[in-house]
């Protein structure tokens, strides 16, 4: 008898957790509250690591077609321009794909479901809102709402990849420890060609400034930009025509309005489960930490959640490994989402944002020096990309 596992949540985590676990003779059944798969639009950039993971599948030959390979990263200053510029193909050796690509993550969600609808053992429930959560030695019960009736399930484990505002978290009772920052984020999607104004412009760019920091980056179609908004300012004021162009102008001056293709607004929070497995039930990705955007390490960091995860689950049970291990994941993944994850996005989003003169000096100093040298660079380098954070987690026991 095969065993079953259930996922809630079909984003980029649900999914290769439902992939990794099918593919080794387990039956999936998938819980996903929206009509379909969701094409959101914030995370871009998938880190080398990640596509080390989703190679194995044959997801990264199907991606690099679809993103653009990001072979460096700058960190630049709004009036100074570019200030130190990361080569990615420092990284060679260490892993199979030495450069970030930028393509947005629904079209992993879309490749994965590809491959899950040719297997009879997973099942994809649309509309489907995982209510309540309940276990005993042997098994988990789920209630769900499933097109407007309530259901009962139940299954061997189960994995909540339900997101910032998980309903498996909150039905376990489990605390989401950390802070939320005041102001909010706003992402402006346009096709105006900033790499033909801006000189020596890269795909991936964190550009620093004591009144207003931005990130410029590149997907295929689009450039992304995003800024930090005041907390006085309400969402309509953010999002009005007026609001969007003063910004964008500030930017860069251009003497024809900008074009936006997309507007989103979202508050930005800093957060850790207390725990990551609690009985048969676990949380990966956003149920279990978030964190700003700052790195692209939220979807990459759960992703390696589901990995991580889901190899002890085989390990478990195709090879009848003690149960004892399973608690090993909480361990690792809880201690990177905490001293890798969260740390370094609030330290990047401190040196963008930094007010004072000379430390923004000396921090602008110390990223020259790092990029100058090859072996300072790399070391950065494994860092940035999640290199490190997974040598670390497969260090803890």
């Amino acid at each position: 008898m095969k065993y079953h596992v259930f996922i809630s949540g079909a984003g980029p985590v649900g999914l290769v957790s439902a992939l990794k676990l099918s593919q080794a003779g387990f039956k999936v059944t998938v819980f996903e509250s929206s009509g379909e798969l969701n094409r959101d639009l914030r995370a871009s950039t998938f880190h080398p690591p990640t596509l080390d993971m989703l190679a194995p599948f044959g997801l990264t030959d199907d991606l690099i077609p679809m993103g653009l390979i990001a072979r460096y990263t700058q960190q630049r200053d709004r009036q100074e321009g570019v200030i130190a510029e990361f080569d990615m193909a420092l990284l060679k050796g260490d892993t199979d794909y030495p450069f970030r690509l930028q393509c947005e993550q629904w079209k992993l969600t879309q490749l994965i479901k590809k491959q899950l609808d040719q297997n009879p053992d997973v099942q994809i429930l649309f509309n489907a809102k995982v209510e309540s959560v309940t276990q005993n030695a042997d098994r988990v019960t789920v209630d769900a709402l499933v097109a407007g009736d309530q259901q009962q399930y139940h299954a061997d484990y189960l994995i909540g990849a339900d997101g910032a505002w998980s309903s498996v978290r909150a039905s376990l009772g489990i605390e989401f420890e950390g802070f939320t920052y005041p102001e909010r984020f706003l992402v402006i999607s346009t096709t105006f060609p900033y790499e033909n104004h801006l000189p020596h412009l890269s795909y991936v760019n964190y550009c620093s400034d004591p009144v207003e920091w931005c990130v410029l980056l590149k997907v295929p179609s689009l450039w992304r930009v995003l800024f930090p908004t005041k907390p006085e300012e309400s969402d309509e004021e953010v999002l009005q025509d007026e609001s969007v162009e003063s910004r964008l102008q500030h930017l860069l001056h251009q003497e024809i309005p900008y074009k936006s293709e997309h507007r989103t607004l979202y508050k930005v929070h800093q957060r850790v489960a207390k725990q990551f497995k609690s009985g048969r039930v676990f949380l990966a990705g956003d149920s279990a930490h978030i964190n700003n955007p700052l790195g692209g390490m939220g979807m990459n960091g759960g992703v390696h959640d589901a990995i991580n995860l889901c190899d002890k689950l085989i390990e478990v049970v195709n090879l009848q490994k003690d149960a004892s291990i399973l608690e090993r994941y909480e361990r690792q993944r809880r201690t990177i989402a905490i001293e890798y994850i969260n740390a370094n996005t609030a330290r990047n989003k401190k040196l963008l944002e930094e007010h004072d003169l000379t430390v923004r000096a000396k921090s602008q100093q110390e990223l020259k020096a790092i990029a100058s040298n090859p072996i300072a660079a790399k070391e950065y380098l494994r860092k940035t990309s999640m290199l490190d954070a997974l040598e670390r987690a497969e260090s803890i026991e």
